[in-house]
């Protein structure tokens, strides 16, 4: 077949706080995508902050493995050897675009030679100042305007990225919807600033569907939708507590709605166990092309195929936190029935990245949350779904818990994970910072 154009879209922050997820929030255009193209109910990242997980989907490999055990703008960086997905689809032909927000990096793409942007594997970078959905969008119409006008017949690669739905969410007040109509999640309680956290977030989601809406109709303008696979995901949960900055389905959880005529279409859910380092693998066999050795992920494109042909991916997938905007070390394996997780270092029960901190939510709960955390955590998703209960010390799950102890050892044995050797050096965000050095952040230490 002639290879199709890819058109990847992700947004920050986002998990999968969407209407065709079955959230109260009104994203016609992505709901009208997922009901067109594929919907991936059961699709995770590997961890639950914003440069890590995008590196994985990059590389297809876990974070430890590609590098990048913490943000791009303090100072983590991926491995310069590993292969990317806009590097491998240039040696098949691609023409690799990067418009609007990306988090892989933090150089200016101002020249070929010096920018860690254009070294990821793209061409061309189109920078949109400020990054938020209205003008990526507009953006990316000039882009494919210019691609349908002058063809050069070689197939795109262009990933869009957008500021939302990352806080601040004051911003998108104007739009926010009516407390009154906001349910919370049952893992946070339900009170009025809560409710007007979340409030506001639907704002933020509505302008990200609105741009997104937006970007599909310059495809379909353009004559371009035909041959072109149009992908939205994001990078992790929402930046709510017990979601972003956790190991909790809430901080793992990301959307993922595919679409391409006559092969990902007809409105299909794929309930799979999956993980973002797998769509890498997945892009690369549906073009045709080779898939780089020793990566951790495993093409889903089966998944695709008539029922009869389809063959389990994954029967698990790990997870982890190293640094984020302070240090807070935690491994995890999450299977269909069961997620484990092992904190490396005293801490609060449920961490807080800063932005959720101050946040009208943080402030409700960061008190009961700032309790000392565990060593060990087991929770039992069939019968608590939202994570609520640590059953690792009832003798019922002690086979579960050796078996699960025992996965995420041999995986940090078999990757040579740095925390074997200690303490990953980092720097923590200057706010965090100032707070431990005067003693004011919290105090805690570990429950036996």
């Amino acid at each position: 077949m002639n290879k199709p154009n890819i058109l990847f879209l992700i947004s920050h922050d986002t998990g999968r706080y969407l209407g065709c997820y079955g959230k109260q929030v009104e994203t016609p255009n992505l709901n009208a995508m997922a009901e067109k193209g594929v919907r991936f109910d059961q699709y995770f990242c590997p961890a639950p902050q914003c440069s890590p997980s995008r590196g994985s989907i990059l590389t297809g490999l876990y974070p430890h493995n590609h590098g990048m055990m913490g943000l791009a703008h303090l100072g983590f960086s991926m491995n310069p050897e590993v292969a990317t997905l806009p590097k491998e689809l240039q040696k098949n032909g691609y023409e690799t675009a990067l418009i609007g927000f990306s988090h892989e990096t933090i150089d200016e793409p101002d020249s070929r030679l010096t920018s860690s942007t254009y070294k990821l594997g793209y061409e061309r970078v189109l920078p949109v100042p400020g990054d938020r959905g209205p003008n990526v969008a507009e953006r990316v119409a000039e882009y494919l305007q210019e691609k349908a006008a002058y063809s050069d017949g070689k197939p795109f690669f262009a990933s869009v990225g957008f500021f939302e739905t990352h806080r601040d969410f004051d911003e998108y007040e104007e739009i926010a919807d009516p407390i009154s109509k906001v349910v919370p999640p049952p893992y946070l309680p339900d009170t009025p600033k809560i409710r007007e956290d979340f409030a506001l977030l639907h704002g933020s989601v509505k302008v990200l569907d609105q741009s997104i809406g937006r970007i599909l109709q310059s495809l379909e303008n353009t004559g371009l939708s035909q041959n072109t696979l149009v992908i939205y995901t994001t990078d992790h949960g929402i930046a709510f507590p017990r979601a972003k900055g956790t190991l909790m389905d809430a901080g793992l959880e990301t959307a993922l709605v595919m679409y391409y005529p006559g092969r990902m279409d007809g409105g299909k859910v794929v309930d799979q166990l999956l993980c973002n380092v797998d769509l890498m693998p997945t892009l690369l066999e549906f073009i045709g092309a080779d898939v780089p050795q020793g990566i951790d992920g495993n093409s889903f494109l089966n998944l695709l195929e008539p029922a009869e042909s389809r063959l389990t991916t994954r029967d698990h997938f790990f997870s982890e936190l190293t640094w984020h905007d302070q240090y807070h070390p935690m491994r995890s394996v999450r299977t269909e029935k069961f997620k484990y997780i092992r904190n490396f270092e005293d801490g609060p029960a449920v961490y807080l990245p800063l932005d959720i901190h101050r946040s009208l939510s943080g402030v409700v709960v960061r008190d009961e949350y700032y309790a000392p955390n565990v060593s060990e955590e087991l929770y039992d998703l069939e019968k608590d779904p939202f994570e609520k209960y640590n059953v690792a010390n009832l003798p019922a799950y002690a086979k579960v818990l050796i078996e699960l102890r025992s996965k995420v050892d041999a995986w940090m044995s078999r990757t040579k994970d740095p925390l074997l050797k200690g303490s990953v050096i980092g720097i923590a965000a200057p706010d965090w910072q100032e707070q431990f050095d005067n003693g004011t952040a919290y105090a805690y230490k570990r429950k036996p």
